[in-house]
């Protein structure tokens, strides 16, 4: 797994740029530009102030846990801004609902902008961000957290969009959230800000994934301090290098609220020679060599620049980009049972059964 440091205290104007280079590469090619979050998050900053990290024990048991992400399609999100008052309405929805106030804010998901717009949102909401999250990279659909694999139900799910309009929903399950929240997605114009499993502190304890704030500032320091950008992040992240080479097919489709598609790599100098097929939903999915499984979901998979090691989001391959496809273990909690029965590669429809990354490290076509 990725290295930690200690959680940074408060976040500042300072730490974004490694914040933003940790949640690009934990975004595994999806949950948004974080050029876009980068953005938000210092105006925040500097209209609302500093933003206390803190880490789940400091969260008092019965205090409510507001996780927050967008949710839709990347290439709408980027284009399609946030007005700034979605988390005001979900906050004050979220407060009615239950009774009493938010005690903090935490990332649904620490990949992309995701992972980086939250600092702006806590700073909105004027609360403390919360060193979790709920998946430990990003993940496409709704149900796809670990506090649905921890088993905790949704109990309720609200949403907001640019417009304005407000959508309350009691799913049954994870599953009907995933269901019930995308249509609602899709009709606000594929993006909009939510709010699912609202947990309080207590609750929290065991269902989420902690450390990821710090983790994500620790993978972008490393990149950012580094004469071999590569090279430290393959070591901040004890990862797999599955090829280093360019891009010479892109195909990506936008429909039902995600992206799909796949892209090709060339392999150059080494690996020259070599063919990579990388899958897409939103993030990157499955990595393919001559039919052969070379990674999967649920462990991470991200494509970055070759000379730079800054994350290219799926929205944002080209054709003859020079780049670098690295593989690396997920949280624990994604190789249980029910974990891979939430995000494994049956879940997305491919016809093979997961293997951990670094038992296929040597494993070449």
């Amino acid at each position: 797994m990725q290295k930690t440091r200690p959680a940074v205290g408060r976040m500042t104007l300072d730490d974004l740029p490694a914040l933003a280079r940790g949640c690009a590469i934990l975004g595994t090619g999806g949950g948004g530009h974080v050029e876009t979050g980068v953005l938000k998050a210092a105006k925040a900053i500097a209209e609302f102030g500093e933003v206390p990290v803190v880490p789940l024990a400091d969260v008092p048991p019965d205090g409510l846990i507001l996780p927050l992400s967008g949710i839709g399609a990347p290439t709408v999100g980027h284009e399609m801004l946030m007005s700034g008052e979605e988390p005001v309405l979900i906050r004050d929805e979220v407060e009615r609902l239950f009774g009493r106030p938010v005690a903090a804010v935490m990332s649904s998901e620490i990949g992309g902008s995701n992972g980086v717009s939250p600092v702006a949102w806590a700073a909105r909401l004027g609360l403390p961000l919360v060193d979790a999250d709920g998946m430990g990279r990003a993940f496409p659909e709704v149900q796809m957290v670990a506090m649905y694999v921890a088993g905790r139900p949704v109990n309720v799910v609200v949403l907001a969009d640019v417009q304005g309009n407000l959508t309350t929903i009691r799913p049954v399950d994870g599953l009907w959230a995933e269901r019930i929240a995308r249509a609602v997605c899709v009709a606000c114009g594929a993006s909009a800000l939510m709010a699912d499993y609202v947990l309080t502190g207590e609750e929290a304890r065991g269902s989420v994934i902690e450390g990821t704030v710090s983790a994500a500032l620790a993978i972008g320091a490393a990149v950012l301090n580094s004469a071999e950008p590569l090279n430290a992040l393959r070591e901040a992240l004890d990862a797999t290098v599955l090829i280093n080479g360019k891009v010479i097919d892109v195909e990506r489709r936008t429909g039902g609220g995600f992206v799909r598609g796949s892209l090709i790599i060339e392999g150059t100098g080494d690996d020259r020679g070599r063919l990579l097929r990388v899958e897409i939903q939103n993030e990157n999915l499955i990595a393919l060599e001559d039919g052969r499984l070379r990674a999967s979901v649920p462990d991470l998979i991200t494509v970055v620049d070759a000379q730079t090691a800054d994350a290219i989001s799926t929205e944002s391959l080209r054709y003859g980009q020079r780049v670098a496809v690295l593989s690396w273990p997920c949280d624990p909690i994604w190789r249980t049972e029910r974990g891979l029965a939430t995000a494994g590669p049956r879940v997305f429809g491919y016809d093979i059964d997961y293997t951990p990354v670094e038992e296929l490290t040597h494993v070449r076509p």
